[in-house]
């Protein structure tokens, strides 16, 4: 027996859907072609950013269309890009300080800890709480906190300071990585193998094949133990 529908409203409009759809889905059945706000479908890019509201509800939700089932009476809205503040800047002319946060993103000190952004983050993570510890300078527990950030731009879409909180993490993760994360010697060692040309025959031997054996050469590959 198929499903019975229910009504939905994109951009305003109408539509009548089967209640067991992801809002992404919903879209694509009423008739939406996808070819912005939409990448891996899987909750793990950011692009499918949405705000939404419910049925006797006041409250302004967000989440990711292809993670959020499709209630009766929705009220959606996608914003596939937010223009949050991104200020230019240049890694290799930076130090790891607070100060240098504040100099890029001055707005980080208006920063409330009212917690908006931590409740409208799709990955949980706790924005108010890495946040804090930016205002500390503790650039290394921000980009540990941060490192699942999809870049949806939810958290700022809902702050009402108005900061850039996930352009904010990124400099901490930028910055710890380039000046405080311990350094990989087995990947110094393959840059160096790499430099010397000890790859340069097998990566021509790699181009000079063709789609077929290519694909055969992937099936038949080495494959470490789950």
């Amino acid at each position: 027996m198929s499903e019975e529908l229910i009504s939905i409203y994109i951009m305003g409009k109408r539509y009548e859907v089967p209640p067991s759809l992801t809002i992404m889905k919903a879209m694509e059945y009423a008739g939406y072609k996808l070819v912005r706000g939409v990448g891996c479908r899987g909750g793990f890019c950011g692009a499918c950013a949405t705000v939404y509201r419910t049925a006797g509800d006041y409250r302004l939700k967000v989440a990711l269309a292809c993670q959020t089932v499709v209630e009766p009476e929705m009220y959606i809205a996608q914003i596939p890009f937010f223009p949050a503040e991104r200020a230019p800047y240049k890694l290799d002319e930076l130090e790891p300080t607070f100060e240098t946060l504040v100099q890029i993103y001055p707005e980080l000190l208006r920063c409330l800890s009212c917690g908006t952004c931590t409740k409208s983050c799709p990955q949980d993570i706790d924005v108010k709480d890495y946040m804090a510890k930016a205002m500390r300078g503790d650039i290394a527990a921000v980009a540990d906190q941060s490192f699942d950030c999809i870049m949806c731009g939810l958290c700022t879409a809902r702050c009402p300071a108005e900061e850039a909180q996930y352009n904010i993490a990124i400099l901490c993760r930028r910055l710890y990585g380039k000046y405080l994360a311990p350094k990989a010697e087995h990947l110094s060692e393959r840059v160096a193998e790499i430099e010397a040309g000890k790859f340069d025959e097998p990566m021509r031997e790699i181009r000079s094949l063709s789609d077929e054996e290519l694909r055969q050469r992937y099936n038949e590959r080495d494959i470490e133990p789950a």
